[in-house]
């Protein structure tokens, strides 16, 4: 066998390689094999779909779906899906390493990879590791908590001069802009207003932070409805854009939305902003071993907690959040 040739899909290439993926991958992927996902994640709208692999005579041997923060050329991305023939994980691997530079990428990250695939990312000298998850309670019910088993702890004291506006559509995104941060992966507005106003499932909430009219950041919720858990509802807090010092300003208004909501808890998944930056707006961190307990999957409930894990190439002043890449998304087979 020649040696293998690593590149980006052509047009029309979709569904060769969804079959390939369905072949090797160890269950069918609905990202991939329900139309609308596939339309949503990976088409590509006209143009190549979003998938790179690595062929060698004539035959592949490994695909890696992705998805980009931005639209053009050089955006940073996610992956999505990597799969590899049988016998063949280290070209698969090989294809990873080799995607940034297929893409032009500065960034390439993923959410929610395998805990025991994180060996396979150090050893290509990139970050590995478990996402960090934050929460902070409401009011439990008449019953008592029915979702989270939260421990003795009293809420945190918060603070903040900073008011959450609500960000009714893609067009006010676009007159609003982006504010600054040093954020990685990239996102522009493109990416904004796809991702939290054209989802094909869930509804967002977005909302900008402004002082003297100048834009610091959005913040970007959802909310399970009682109706979804059965019991209770829950806030979740899926991304932010903007620079870490502006979230501690804005705990009084994360407070204000949960109290407004009736949610037991806000709960958040995050990695590259500091432990203490989020107690300085309320949150605390759920540690492994501590005793609470947050539920992540709620329609049903599982009482449970979840962890999830990521991968970065560039780990300096990269950021991850629930919504980012493939996630926050319905359980759909």
């Amino acid at each position: 066998m020649s040696e293998p040739f690593f590149r980006l899909a052509r047009p029309g290439e979709g569904p060769a390689i969804t079959a390939f993926i369905n072949e090797h991958f160890d269950m069918r992927l609905p990202l991939l094999n329900r139309p609308e996902l596939y339309e949503y994640y990976f088409a590509g709208h006209g143009g190549a779909p979003h998938f790179a692999v690595a062929e060698a005579d004539g035959r592949l041997l490994s695909a890696a779906g992705y998805i980009p923060a931005a639209k053009g050329p050089g955006a940073d991305v996610w992956v999505s899906i990597w799969v590899a023939a049988r016998g063949h994980n280290g070209v698969g691997l090989e294809l990873m390493d080799a995607l940034p530079g297929l893409l032009g990428a500065q960034v390439l990250a993923c959410n929610n990879i395998r805990e025991n695939t994180c060996k396979l990312y150090h050893f290509l000298g990139w970050q590995a590791e478990r996402l960090h998850h934050y929460y902070r309670l409401g009011r439990p019910g008449a019953d008592g908590w029915t979702l989270a088993q939260p421990g003795a702890a009293e809420p945190l004291p918060v603070g903040g001069d900073l008011t959450l506006e609500p960000v009714p559509g893609a067009e006010a995104l676009a007159a609003l802009g982006l504010p600054s941060s040093p954020h990685t992966p990239r996102k522009d507005l493109w990416y904004l207003q796809r991702r939290y106003f054209a989802f094909p499932y869930f509804r967002y909430d977005v909302w900008a932070a402004r002082e003297q009219g100048r834009l610091l950041a959005y913040a970007v919720t959802r909310t399970v409805s009682a109706a979804d858990t059965g019991c209770a509802p829950v806030l979740r807090l899926v991304d932010f854009i903007g620079a870490d010092e502006v979230l501690p300003h804005l705990g009084r208004a994360l407070d204000a939305l949960l109290q407004r909501s009736g949610a037991e808890y806000l709960d958040c998944y995050n990695a590259g902003i500091a432990p203490a930056v989020w107690q300085a707006a309320g949150l605390r961190e759920r540690l492994p071993g501590d005793g609470v307990v947050i539920p992540n999957y709620l329609t049903p409930p599982l009482h449970d907690n979840t962890e999830y894990f990521y991968f970065t190439n560039r780990p300096e002043n990269f950021v991850l959040f629930k919504a980012d890449g493939d996630q926050d998304r319905p359980n759909l087979g």
